[in-house]
């Protein structure tokens, strides 16, 4: 072969390979390699994230209505089961499916990109708290005395709307509205009263706390604790709130009259791994909060007694005044109690001794927290239990605890005394929420996950039995029952921006009126909710 025809061959296989290389480039600018090429896939990635999760957890991944997106709030979910969820949706939580519009290498771009650190941690410690304080209006000027009229203070309800982030005071004997205000972005965790039902506070998932004076309907206080927040608690006496994080893994003790911060709590164990906080409650017969952590084995007891016993955040061998141990706690000490596996909810006995716990993958113990140790670590709770939205009641004598399941379409009633299952009654799907009142005989349990997110079950608690089922807006989800102060009405939400509350008789079940509403997501009591009835959660 002649050399200028050899030239001529090689010559046009290079052109051919760099037109290809070119078409390509072209084409498919995603699959070209280099540095550009990785800032290309890296912002088509932030793009995907953008569109698609940080309406729910933030344009930063810091959480808001989902949780934080971070590798150390990660850190119980593999890789492999994050690309499961995404595909998939996760039970128990808002999270939807996106296989249909997502494909594999998107997922696993999502999933890398929620994995990788920030550059730069967020901190939200003390001085970012303190400086974050608003006051609105000072307690010391406002009248205690309301500016409404109602027959009964104590039966009135907060319904808080998260179509367009607002909330609405009923009053609980006329069942109509006296007032609507604007509230932070995604509260959650449920408002909490102040004993006289006076102030209620509210946690937004951003972490805003405010405190807001019913008698005068005016903002008093705000403060940001955190950047994620899980919930809050008030102590008993009125005193103090408590902030459960996500985000960062802390918990933060505020003064109840002004919200000014008290105490920051760093959440690790003893080798220094940090952890998120799944709840904090507040249990009145032990001035104590308590606190479950979702990513170490712990509870964390911290008392809020203006003289903790001696002992109270350790061991004292010897209590002779003379023998050194005999040593005051420091203001607000945490007891910690080991725990068998990891609480994502908890919920207590009436006397506040025996905490059922229970973890997302369907683990339940029993923790005395009088001895400070597991006593039943083999709690049969299938299906991922809502403990938090647990009741108790008397069923032929003996006190039992129901509560409905996650992710599997049953109640389960368990003995008190025994610990043992006494039935699984089956519903039409997963539940979420689960409520009754000393007053009446029966138990209303939604069904909020799936086609019949639509259906209210009403279960008989003298038989364990359905006795009905109530469909009050076709197609739309039904959820979430409080009863008047007096267990006479039982009022439901449609969780729709086009929604309502529903009143019933209680007895009868027949439906008494509607109220239109914005998403109403939960209506608190301040009875029920201040005095820590049987049928309601705490």
């Amino acid at each position: 072969m002649k050399k200028s025809t050899i030239i001529k061959i090689v010559f046009f296989k290079v052109v051919l390979i760099a037109a290809v290389v070119l078409l390509v480039y072209l084409l498919f600018p995603e699959k070209s390699y280099g540095a550009d090429a990785s800032t290309g896939n890296a912002a088509n990635t932030a793009k995907l994230y953008k569109d698609n999760c940080a309406e729910c957890h933030n344009e930063h991944r810091l959480g808001g209505m989902g949780p934080a997106l971070l590798p150390e709030n990660l850190k119980r979910l593999r890789k492999k089961a994050a690309i499961d969820v995404i595909k998939n949706g996760r039970a128990a939580t808002q999270m939807p499916a996106f296989k249909e519009k997502l494909n594999d290498e998107q997922v696993q771009s999502l999933v890398d990109f929620v994995y990788t650190p920030l550059k730069e941690t967020p901190v939200w410690g003390m001085d970012e708290i303190r400086a974050s304080h608003i006051i609105h209006n000072k307690e010391s000027d406002l009248p205690n005395k309301p500016v409404f009229e109602v027959d009964d203070l104590l039966n009135m309800f907060l319904v808080v709307e998260l179509g367009d982030h607002h909330v609405t005071l009923l009053d609980g004997d006329k069942l109509e509205p006296i007032h609507r205000f604007k509230s932070r972005f995604a509260l959650h965790g449920g408002p909490k009263y102040s004993p006289d039902g006076r102030f209620v506070y509210f946690a937004s998932r951003d972490g805003w706390i405010s405190k807001y004076d019913i008698y005068n309907l005016k903002l008093v206080a705000e403060v940001r604790a955190g950047i994620n927040t899980r919930n809050q608690a008030v102590s008993a006496d009125g005193r103090y709130v408590m902030i459960a994080n996500y985000l960062p893994h802390t918990l933060v003790l505020l003064d109840a009259k002004d919200l000014q911060p008290i105490k920051l709590y760093d959440v690790k164990d003893g080798k220094g791994k940090t952890s998120r906080v799944s709840a904090v409650y507040t249990a009145p017969p032990r001035d104590s909060f308590v606190a479950a952590l979702k990513d170490i084995p712990e509870l964390w007891e911290i008392s809020y007694e203006d003289d903790p016993p001696i002992g109270f955040d350790g061991w004292v061998h010897d209590y002779n005044p003379d023998s050194g141990e005999n040593v005051k706690p420091e203001p607000f000490p945490v007891r910690r109690i080991t725990v068998d596996d990891y609480l994502d909810d908890f919920f207590f006995d009436q006397e506040y001794v025996s905490l059922i716990g229970a973890s997302r993958e369907g683990k339940g113990q029993v923790v005395d927290m009088d001895l400070g140790r597991v006593i039943v670590p083999d709690l049969e709770l299938p299906g991922m239990p809502h403990l938090g939205s647990g009741i108790t009641f008397e069923y032929k004598g003996r006190t039992v605890l129901a509560t409905p399941n996650l992710k599997k379409g049953d109640v389960s009633v368990i003995d008190m005394e025994t610990w043992k299952t006494i039935k699984q009654i089956e519903t039409l799907g997963p539940g979420f929420f689960m409520r009754s009142h000393k007053n009446t005989n029966y138990a209303w349990v939604d069904v909020f996950f799936g086609p019949n997110k639509d259906a209210m079950h009403v279960i008989d608690k003298r038989t364990l039995e359905i006795v009905r089922t109530l469909r009050p807006a076709p197609g739309k989800t039904a959820a979430h029952v409080e009863f008047t102060r007096d267990g006479k009405y039982a009022l439901l939400s449609i969780w729709d921006v086009d929604g309502a509350v529903i009143v019933y008789d209680a007895e009868t079940l027949e439906e008494i009126k509607r109220l239109p509403m914005n998403k109403p997501s939960g209506k608190y009591n301040v009875f029920n909710k201040t005095r820590y009835l049987e049928g309601t959660s705490h």
